[in-house]
């Protein structure tokens, strides 16, 4: 197993379609507080599209076009990162993180968010990774300000959420901004 250690008893690791039950229970536990954020939280209802979704993912990899990996704590899914819409031609990529209630406040998604954007820009070349979030997730709003990433403004009502339009907010960082490891 591949484990990157994030301190105070967290590691970043691979998540994939064969660790789907966990993945469940995590969404589980995260999903009240995840679904707003993540349109996929809503879908990870069950055994079988706890497994879709990671295997969504997996192909992204495999297509190198995107990944995903969890936040461990003390061995248990607490969380994760995920690198999509990745053009790696065009040096192009969008962050999300999620992170569900028990570990919030202990900066492992800052923590985990650094390491994905080491590799993206060190091992994979990217030139400019995107963080989307709506306005109103103050706590995505502090990671993208704690990475030192540039607000660049904001699409008005591009966000559907369960009959309501919400507003995204757009951030980013370059790889010449992204400070050495």
């Amino acid at each position: 197993m591949f484990a990157l250690p994030l301190g105070d008893g967290a590691e970043l690791r691979p998540l994939e379609p064969w660790q789907a039950e966990e993945f469940l229970a995590h969404m589980d536990r995260a999903r009240a507080d995840v679904d707003p954020w993540i349109p996929w939280a809503s879908r990870s209802t069950d055994l079988d599209s706890a497994r879709a979704t990671l295997q969504r993912y997996a192909d992204l990899q495999a297509a190198d076009t995107g990944r995903i990996v969890g936040i461990w704590l003390d061995g248990t899914l607490v969380g994760g990162a995920m690198l999509f819409d990745v053009d790696v031609k065009a040096g192009n990529g969008e962050i999300g993180v999620w992170l569900e209630p028990a570990a919030q406040g202990r900066g492992l998604i800052t923590r985990a968010c650094r390491a994905l954007l080491d590799w993206a820009f060190r091992e994979r070349g990217l030139s400019r990774v995107q963080w989307v979030t709506r306005p109103d997730n103050a706590r995505s709003l502090a990671v993208a300000a704690r990475l030192g990433m540039t607000r660049e403004g904001v699409l008005r009502e591009s966000y559907p959420y369960r009959g309501k339009r919400y507003d995204s907010e757009f951030w980013s960082v370059l790889a010449h901004e992204w400070p050495p490891a």
